[in-house]
């Protein structure tokens, strides 16, 4: 039998960084959450800072690469509680910068899978079963990769701006539903993902907990409003030594 829970939410990439703020979050809010990753020490570390009990925090080790990785996931979440109010797309993946000649079939397939199919696929099958209400929402973290299009990052910023698009289009058939759909548009955060650089000032870029504030923001928003793309910068230039 499913628990009985009033409030549950799915974050994606949810071991770490962005994701484990934005879980952080959700648990402070009341959810009780799935948090999925590939790396069972660090989802652990996240439902303990969490402070929920294992039993309101179902850890889901899986790849999103994977075709079925979305069903499984999905199913998880409905076998464990029975509903699922939230949903944040936010795991992410990309290679070290590479020309576009210089990449290689499996890394492109992996970045287009992680970073746009398995959120469409999250995203559609959510849709059809949650129930529309307020307080339904559907919530992707993209990329201000998609609107700098940098170069060795082609095919990185192609899949932010298909998921940017995708939000947007997804917004106006959902938002009839009760479904909130909204993409969260970053600037550089200070995660493990981006290496250290003498050309960058980590003390000027974003916080994790600022994308966290983004996504709650767009689900205490009353129900008449849907910030349907948050898009959030450094207010300092890290790569200015300035």
């Amino acid at each position: 039998m499913p628990e009985s829970v009033e409030r549950v939410a799915l974050v994606t990439g949810a071991g770490r960084g962005i994701g484990r703020a934005i879980a952080i979050e959700l648990a402070r809010a009341g959810y009780s959450l799935c948090i999925a990753a590939r790396n069972r020490g660090e989802l652990d570390e996240t439902r303990k800072l969490s402070g929920l009990a294992p039993a309101r925090a179902l850890i889901v080790l899986i790849d999103l690469a994977m075709d079925d990785a979305p069903e499984i996931l999905i199913d998880a979440v409905f076998d464990r509680y029975g509903r699922l109010d939230v949903l944040v797309n936010n795991a992410g993946w990309a290679p070290p910068r590479t020309a576009l000649v210089k990449m290689s079939t499996a890394d492109q397939d992996r970045i287009l899978a992680v970073n746009l199919r398995a959120p469409i696929a999250l995203a559609r099958l959510a849709a059809v079963r949650m129930v529309p209400k307020s307080g339904a929402a559907i919530i992707n973290v993209a990329s201000s990769a998609a609107r700098l299009a940098a170069p060795g990052e082609a095919v990185y910023a192609a899949a932010k701006a298909g998921l940017v698009a995708f939000t947007h289009a997804a917004f106006s058939e959902l938002r009839a539903k009760g479904i909130k759909t909204s993409a969260i548009v970053p600037g550089l955060v200070d995660t493990t993902l981006i290496p250290a650089s003498k050309r960058l000032n980590r003390a000027a870029m974003l916080r994790p907990a600022d994308v966290a504030a983004a996504v709650m923001h767009v689900i205490e928003s009353p129900a008449r409003v849907c910030p349907a793309e948050i898009v959030i910068q450094p207010q300092f230039d890290p790569m200015s030594q300035n």
